[in-house]
């Protein structure tokens, strides 16, 4: 069971989500929050595997309590999903550099929804279609901003900077699997291994290394 937490300024907005989480079988709402504050206090509460993240929200905004989520040890394995009204809002580059995993917009419909938070709970994508592909490619054209990972691909091997090229792509394990003729188990335990090495947080770490290696060039 993937378990969630919302956290929206926006009573009905909130409501709405936790009625819409709570229809999956595999999802179960496990709180809400009306502030930043309040997210972080009940990611470390719940220990929720996703958290849906509002950016424009009162006391704390999302970004801050996204960093502090991300950086707190306890809070470690929690996936920040941003809810952002505007694919062009300048706070979902922030939103990333605070360790975001992915990005949504609130008009997504609601299978499309679900369908994301499973797919930042697995790990699996970055939510590449649409919105999240350009903000991905604008922000690595800014530098400074960004958190890239820590080590380099001097230690990885040819496939594993092949997986690491898809993963750029915004290709999901499956995909990539389908693409190389492997399994899926294969695929995850090059991801793993590629984390390990270049020291990356997460999957979205991943495509930034492969923007900064060269492996995927910014679209025109």
């Amino acid at each position: 069971m993937i378990r969630v937490l919302v956290a929206d300024d926006q009573t009905l907005i909130r409501g709405s989500f936790r009625v819409l989480i709570d229809t999956a079988t595999d999802l179960v709402a496990v709180g809400e929050a009306a502030t930043g504050a309040e997210a972080v206090t009940l990611a470390r509460r719940e220990r929720p595997d996703v958290v849906l993240m509002d950016i424009r929200m009162p006391d704390l905004d999302g970004i801050e309590a996204t960093r502090r989520i991300c950086a707190d040890p306890a809070t470690a394995g929690v996936q920040v999903l941003i809810l952002t009204t505007f694919d062009a809002d300048e706070n979902v580059f922030a939103a990333l550099h605070a360790g975001a995993s992915g990005f949504l917009l609130k008009d997504t419909r609601p299978a499309d929804l679900l369908a994301a938070i499973r797919v930042v709970a697995a790990g699996e994508a970055l939510l590449a279609p649409g919105v999240t592909r350009r903000l991905i490619e604008e922000f690595t054209r800014r530098p400074g901003t960004r958190v890239a990972p820590t080590g380099t691909l001097a230690d990885t091997t040819d496939r594993e900077r092949e997986v690491l090229t898809m993963v750029g792509l915004g290709l999901s394990n499956q995909e990539i699997a389908a693409r190389l003729h492997v399994s899926l188990s294969t695929v995850k335990t090059h991801i793993g291994r590629l984390l390990t090495k270049l020291g990356a947080r997460d999957r979205a770490q991943l495509v930034i290394a492969a923007y900064d290696a060269g492996l995927v060039r910014p679209a025109p």
